[in-house]
């Protein structure tokens, strides 16, 4: 699934691919804007990606796609 997130005074937006459920994401987004200094997330290959939380726009959670077979995924 993609997610992008919007920093405060920057340009570009951050967007990662992660293996995680959107309600994980979610949570960990609730959870970091309920108190905690930063928000952290892990993406498909295994890299953290740690924003300040004072510094986030916004969060965009993508749908959780399946990869698809045949030549309907041209």
């Amino acid at each position: 699934m993609d997610i992008t997130i919007g920093v405060q005074n920057l340009p570009r937006e951050l967007v990662l691919e992660s293996d995680q459920s959107a309600d994980a994401v979610a949570a960990a987004v609730t959870e970091a804007l309920g108190g905690g200094a930063t928000l952290e997330l892990t993406d498909s290959k295994g890299r953290r990606v740690i924003v300040p939380t004072s510094a986030i726009g916004y969060v965009e959670i993508g749908t959780e796609t399946k990869g698809r077979v045949g030549f309907g995924s041209i």
